[in-house]
């Protein structure tokens, strides 16, 4: 169930669900356009009560994606062994290029026209947050994900075109460039800031010591006009 088809590509092809008992569970799902048609998409649920999904239905330009957010709402108890039954759909069909995504016609999806509309079946997997469940379950899981995210990256490349490819390298290089220079200048402002304090602290040490031998000439002179003034006749 999922996976490609002939207008559209499904990811991932399963609808993951980090499961807590009242807060609502978030899962993105990613609809790529594998034609040079404009596609539209509609999403359905057996379930629709428990799911908020934006959008629900758009359009995907030639060769573009979407991403589609599903939010399932707050559950006040656990399914039972944490099997879920729900089931998603998510039907396509090609559209003229001048359809609005915001007013795609209600007959769009209609099987009974003489246009072609392909469906893909997901199912719904549970996993408990960490500590919820057993190790190994949780570690598949993300082993699962991080697969899915690799696969990902690696259609992206495969898609993408030499000059996007080039293009993509001179901007990490110049990442790479700036970073290197904002270092490079960090280290100098670091240099400069300990010149600045080695300046502060000679010319505390000099304004100290003049005004240590100040006070020292003043108290000098005090002592010697009491001691040098003449005695007092009864």
């Amino acid at each position: 169930m999922g996976g490609s088809g002939t207008l559209i590509s499904v990811y991932p092809d399963e609808l993951t669900f980090l499961f807590e008992l009242e807060k609502p569970c978030y899962c993105n799902l990613k609809v790529v356009n594998n034609s040079e048609h404009h596609v539209a998409f509609k999403v359905k649920t057996t379930s629709p009560r428990k799911y908020f999904v934006r959008p629900n239905a758009s359009i995907v330009q030639p060769w573009d994606s979407c991403t589609i957010t599903i939010t399932l709402q707050a559950q006040k108890e656990y399914p039972p062994d944490m099997q879920c039954k729900d089931k998603f759909l998510i039907q396509s069909t090609k559209v003229a290029a001048s359809t609005d995504m915001d007013e795609i016609p209600p007959d769009t999806f209609n099987k009974e026209t003489d246009k072609v509309i392909e469906e893909m079946k997901l199912r719904v997997v549970y996993t408990l947050p960490s500590g919820g469940g057993s190790d190994d379950s949780s570690v598949s899981s993300l082993g699962s994900r991080s697969f899915k995210a690799a696969s990902d990256d690696l259609m992206m490349l495969k898609n993408a075109s030499i000059e996007e490819i080039q293009t993509i390298q001179r901007v990490k290089e110049e990442r790479d460039n700036m970073l290197q220079q904002n270092q490079q200048m960090q280290r100098e402002l670091d240099v400069l800031r300990r010149r600045r304090s080695r300046k502060g602290d000679a010319g505390f040490s000099l304004t100290f010591a003049a005004f240590a031998g100040l006070i020292g000439v003043l108290v000098g002179l005090l002592m010697s006009l009491i001691f040098s003034s003449p005695p007092v006749d009864a």
